[in-house]
């Protein structure tokens, strides 16, 4: 196994172990309400931008301090909308993707950590609707600009792929969403609108998201643990 390889996995450990232990560790759990406020953000900018995408259109986002969230947008047709309602449920295992692969390397992460704080700065900047949504993506922004700043290479790294874990987890963790018609006081969920928008039960198209998903997060996974080219050619002519 290469050496950049092994540091790879060693950073990966490192952000599944202290992921899993935050919850349980009483003076550290305050972090996690942050971590599900990130999940909240790329659910509801995948909505956005999935709008933007096929043809809509992404009006603004807002978000509370329980976690919920919402996008406003607008489309002209059927599979507009289910296409919108699909981009919310696996934004943060596409976000996650993204993150792991530009944290497989200590100088990708540097830029994978700057294109996250600008996406997100814009994100503030045209969609943030509401006050809580404005002060936790501003702060958000903020740290992932002193890490950039302060940091060395190998803390860009383990943020990013810290952030991606979490992502990662949420998918799962929050996973009983893909499988529910309400979201709340009769309100129909994502996968009800795409059942309205498509056919078929919510629960086939929460199936078929969830599977997406699986496949973004396996893809993620699979770049960022993969040998590089010039590793592979080296070994197999020391091997020669």
């Amino acid at each position: 196994m290469a050496m950049a390889k092994r540091g790879s996995l060693t950073v990966l450990l490192i952000s599944a172990v202290v992921t899993l232990a935050l919850p349980h560790v009483p003076i550290a759990s305050y972090l996690v309400r942050p971590l599900v406020w990130l999940s909240t953000l790329a659910h509801e900018l995948g909505h956005g931008v999935t709008a933007e995408l096929v043809g809509g259109d992404f009006h603004r986002f807002e978000m509370s301090s329980n976690g919920a969230g919402f996008a406003v947008t607008s489309s002209s047709n059927r599979l507009q909308r289910a296409a919108i309602s699909a981009g919310g449920l696996i934004g943060p295992a596409i976000t996650s993707m993204f993150l792991f692969a530009m944290g497989r390397r200590e100088r990708w992460a540097r830029v994978g950590l700057g294109l996250l704080a600008a996406f997100y700065g814009l994100a503030l900047l045209l969609v943030v609707r509401n006050l809580f949504g404005m002060v936790f993506v501003g702060l958000l922004v903020a740290a992932l600009v002193a890490v950039l700043k302060w940091g060395n290479a190998a803390v860009a790294q383990f943020s990013l792929v810290f952030l991606a874990v979490n992502l990662a987890v949420s998918v799962f963790t929050r996973g009983d969403y893909l499988f529910t018609e309400f979201a709340g006081a009769g309100r129909p969920s994502d996968v009800a609108h795409m059942a309205t928008a498509l056919l078929l039960p919510y629960w086939f198209w929460g199936a078929v998201c969830g599977l997406l998903s699986v496949v973004a997060l396996g893809a993620g996974l699979w770049l960022y643990l993969r040998e590089g080219k010039s590793a592979a050619s080296s070994k197999r002519s020391s091997s020669s």
